[in-house]
């Protein structure tokens, strides 16, 4: 078995029972205790969940956030293909308004709305930029331009947002689970709420290692999101408890 392989089995064990051992896994997976000692300590590193004494517990309230450069080159191919299920949506609206939240998983569809006829509304500065270089009609979302994401947030982006009403909002997250949706940044999450609350159709693209996951402020309920575009990664277990509250998902 494949590193990557066990590490997501490893997950899997702990979305199920909350913590794991490394003698448990160790004979789960009958290899050394080290290795997985190496698997806990990496997805710790992602932080995926927190390492304790002797193993590892799920991450319910991780607060690190890492930046968009780092966002850029992970789980890269899971986001293209959400991006690819998200452009087949919007393909069958190609004149709806479209508001993009900033993040490398919206930044990928970018390429696929060359033909969109949608005006594209943004906070986020990459999205903004490719879209633009594509020839493609942008408003540009006022606010402080975030560092760490380069997403603006503010007052004067939320009070935008709260004149707008766009016909589709596509939104990314940190983390998904029975709190709903959750990002780190306070400021950040008043932007995506007034997103969520701006738009008539709101689609979430979220990797399947934001499964499970509660970062610090919740700006969507389960009951405020239409579609979740995941990757084939995420669980029976998670796609059933998104849907049980209304939720069409599609794992691409």
């Amino acid at each position: 078995m494949y590193a990557e392989q066990r590490q997501r089995k490893i997950l899997d064990i702990l979305e199920d029972s909350g913590r794991v051992s490394v003698s448990d896994l160790t004979e789960e997976f009958d290899v050394a205790s080290e290795t997985i000692r190496r698997d806990l300590d990496h997805l710790a590193e992602l932080s995926l969940l927190l390492r304790v004494h002797g193993g590892a517990i799920a991450q319910r309230t991780g607060v690190v956030e890492p930046d968009l450069p780092t966002k850029l080159h992970t789980n890269v191919p899971a986001k293209r293909g959400i991006a690819q299920a998200v452009a087949s949506v919007l393909t069958r609206n190609p004149r709806a308004s479209l508001l993009l939240d900033a993040g490398s998983t919206t930044g990928e569809l970018i390429p696929l709305l060359h033909e969109s006829e949608a005006p594209i509304i943004t906070n986020g500065l990459d999205v903004a930029q490719s879209a633009v270089e594509r020839g493609l009609t942008v408003q540009f979302l006022p606010g402080r331009v975030r560092g760490t994401t380069r997403a603006a947030v503010g007052a004067s982006t939320v009070a935008t947002l709260a004149s707008l009403h766009p016909d589709i909002a596509v939104l990314g997250c940190n983390g998904m689970s029975e709190a709903g949706f959750t990002t780190p940044d306070p400021e950040e999450a008043a932007v995506k709420r007034a997103m969520v609350q701006a738009a008539s159709y709101r689609i979430m693209v979220a990797d399947s290692s934001k499964a499970g996951v509660t970062t610090l402020v919740a700006f969507a309920g389960l009951e405020d999101i239409d579609l979740l575009v995941s990757d084939s990664g995420l669980s029976d277990t998670w796609a059933k408890s998104f849907e049980s509250n209304g939720i069409e998902v599609v794992r691409a």
